[in-house]
């Protein structure tokens, strides 16, 4: 019993994310995307950058990454660290 309370635990607690988006995101879809910090990168791309209570929130942002049409390049877990670094641009 001790091993499921083990998983639940670490599988309960907030992981952050960088979404890197092909383009810059329009400043007006802040909100669309809140508590992620926007970060407009020199190369084109946007990163969404932040936590992501579970994995169906995590989900719920792709399908709204997928709704504005914009192309996804990449989704990695970071460390909570990594997150706090991005410069909002």
């Amino acid at each position: 019993m001790s091993d499921k309370q083990t998983f639940d635990e670490k599988h309960n607690q907030q992981q952050c994310y960088e979404i890197r988006l092909k383009g810059h995101l329009n400043e007006r879809w802040a909100d669309w995307f809140e508590g992620l910090t926007i970060t407009l990168e020199e190369d084109g791309d946007t990163l969404l950058t932040g936590p992501v209570i579970d994995q169906a929130a995590l989900h719920g942002l792709l399908k709204k990454v997928r709704d504005l049409g914009m192309p996804l390049v990449s989704v990695r877990p970071i460390e909570h660290g990594q997150a706090d670094q991005s410069d909002v641009k």
